[in-house]
C-alpha cells in the first residue's frame, strides 16, 4: 500500500511539475507565467514531498518534508507577487488578450507611485495646537 502512494504521489506531482515547466515555455506573458509556477509547481513540490514523507516514514525526514511544504507555500506566491509587481512596474508588457487591467488608473509610470484612492488617508494628521 505505501508503495502505492508513494509512486502515485510521485507520478502526480511529476505531473504538475511538467505542467508548470509547460506553461513557462508556452503562456504568453509575465503574469500567466508566474501563475503557471506559483500553483502548478507548489502543488507538484508538495505532492513529492508528502510521496518522500509517506515512502521513508522516520520522523526526521517527515519533519524536513512538511518544513520544505510549509516553506513554499509560504514563500511562493510572495515571490510571485513582487515578481510580477515589479515586472509591471519596470514596463514587462501584458498579453494582446488581457481583457482587465486594473493598475493602468492608479499607477503612474513617471514617478513609480502607486495611488490606492485613498491618499486623503495619506497625509500626515494635523498637528494640535501647542498649549502653554
Amino acid at each position: 500500500m505505501t508503495e502505492a502512494l508513494t509512486a502515485a504521489g510521485m507520478l502526480t506531482g511529476s505531473t504538475f511539475m511538467l505542467l508548470a515547466a509547460l506553461g513557462v515555455v508556452r503562456l504568453p506573458d509575465l503574469l500567466t507565467r508566474l501563475h503557471a509556477t506559483t500553483k502548478a509547481a507548489t502543488l507538484g513540490v508538495s505532492l513529492i514531498m508528502l510521496s518522500v514523507a509517506v515512502h521513508f516514514a522516520e520522523t526526521a525526514v517527515v519533519a524536513r518534508a512538511l518544513g520544505i511544504i510549509l516553506f513554499l507555500m509560504l514563500t511562493a506566491p510572495v515571490a510571485a507577487h513582487i515578481i510580477g509587481r515589479a515586472g509591471y512596474f519596470v514596463g514587462a508588457r501584458l498579453w494582446d488578450g488581457t481583457v482587465k487591467d486594473e493598475l493602468r488608473p492608479h499607477y503612474d509610470p513617471l514617478t513609480h507611485r502607486l495611488h490606492s484612492g485613498r491618499e486623503e488617508d495619506d497625509e500626515p494628521p494635523a498637528t494640535p495646537p501647542h498649549r502653554d
